[in-house]
């Protein structure tokens, strides 16, 4: 039976509070070298506790998301070229729904210098984002208020969505499996997409690509359901071929690094 060591558990604690652990980072402040963070970051993925990626490890998704604040300060970078792409596909004169995310709300900062639009949202960051500009309708769905990250959700926020016929749908999500199915934690949420896509005649997904690593038990839909999908970098191809298959257009947007490889699995140790 695994049983982290008190480190191990610190640096749990680490990732829980802040979405994501640096190897660097954590070398310096347990005074250790970088191969001993990495086996120790590899034993907590070897349990599923963590997710590699270059450089570090995020928080391992399961049935609990990571929380909101420490979600809106992984790939920052990545979801602000991610949002600013996507908002670049809408028209003026466009009507629209942004759902939950922190990604989305990318999205509706770049759309700010937009006219015209009509926008219906269940994400009270989106409507307060959107407030200041004076050419931007906006509409805010009834229902439940989750305290944890400012989304309404539940039955009376799917009716609610079901009264529109909207020219996009923008529309996040927690993780997308190998098989393309799009994935999230909360069934009332899933609930509140599902009823987002059904009712928009282009479904815009931005996603960036730690997407790919996580698992979330909730299925929202599947990627052929999607018009354009906008990420910060290319898809795995098993992805792609899904989208290619499936007549979905992946977008990826300016900006994107060349991929680096997650960091191998050390063999070797040291003693702390």
């Amino acid at each position: 039976m695994f049983t982290p060591t008190p480190r191990q558990n610190e640096i749990l604690g680490l990732a829980r509070l802040n979405g994501r652990v640096n190897v660097e980072e954590l070398a310096a402040k347990f005074d250790v070298t970088p191969q001993t963070i990495r086996k120790d970051l590899n034993d907590l993925c070897g349990q599923r506790l963590l997710t590699r990626t270059h450089g570090g490890a995020i928080l391992a998704s399961g049935v609990e998301n990571v929380a909101y604040e420490a979600r809106r300060h992984l790939a920052d970078d990545e979801k602000r070229r991610i949002g600013e792409h996507a908002a670049s596909l809408i028209s003026n004169g466009s009507s629209l729904f942004i759902n939950i995310g922190t990604t989305t709300e990318e999205v509706a900062r770049a759309l700010r210098a937009h006219e015209g639009l009509l926008v219906i949202t269940n994400n009270i960051h989106v409507a307060g984002i959107l407030l200041p500009s004076q050419r931007i309708d906006v509409i805010v769905a009834g229902g439940m208020l989750r305290r944890a990250d400012g989304g309404i959700v539940g039955e009376q926020a799917v009716d609610f969505m079901s009264q529109f016929k909207v020219d996009y749908a923008v529309i996040g999500v927690s993780a997308i499996d190998d098989d393309g199915s799009l994935l999230d934690f909360d069934y009332r949420e899933v609930r509140v997409a599902q009823a987002i896509i059904a009712n928009a005649r282009n479904v815009i997904l931005v996603a960036d690509s730690m997407k790919f690593t996580r698992t979330a038990p909730v299925r929202i839909g599947h990627l052929s359901e999607i018009n354009i999908f906008v990420t910060d970098r290319n898809p795995p191809e098993s992805i792609a071929e899904i989208c290619r298959h499936s007549g979905t257009t992946v977008a990826v947007a300016p900006g994107a690094p060349m991929d680096e490889p997650v960091d191998e699995p050390v063999e070797e140790s040291e003693p702390a």
